[in-house]
């Protein structure tokens, strides 16, 4: 696994399932999850077929021949938001407002 100090969403979150999906497809989002089990698992997979495109935006990387996932997603930048159609775009607003509420409410 992958940690970083960065805020954002467990890598089996509705978040990452909807929006990230929207980004970079099922299959790509899928390959993650299952590399994310198993690293938890202590367990190896095969080259994973989406792997370069989780490298591209930065949720998987290779390191001495090893892959590794990030534990904790990112929220999709700016850029990534305006590649969407506009009802995910609305769906996303409702979804992070609703987060940030929640964490307001926590605080």
């Amino acid at each position: 696994m992958w940690s970083t100090s960065e805020s954002g969403y467990p890598v089996a979150s509705p978040y990452v399932r909807t929006f990230w999906t929207a980004v970079l497809g099922p299959g790509a989002v899928a390959d993650l999850l299952r590399l994310a089990t198993a690293a938890s698992r202590g367990r190896s997979l095969r080259r994973p077929t989406g792997l370069s495109q989780l490298s591209v935006v930065g949720l998987a990387r290779e390191v001495d021949g090893h892959i590794e996932v990030r534990t904790v997603i990112p929220p999709l930048t700016t850029s990534q938001l305006l590649g969407l159609p506009a009802s995910i775009r609305r769906l996303h607003d409702q979804q992070t407002r609703r987060d940030n509420r929640g964490r307001s409410a926590a605080a």
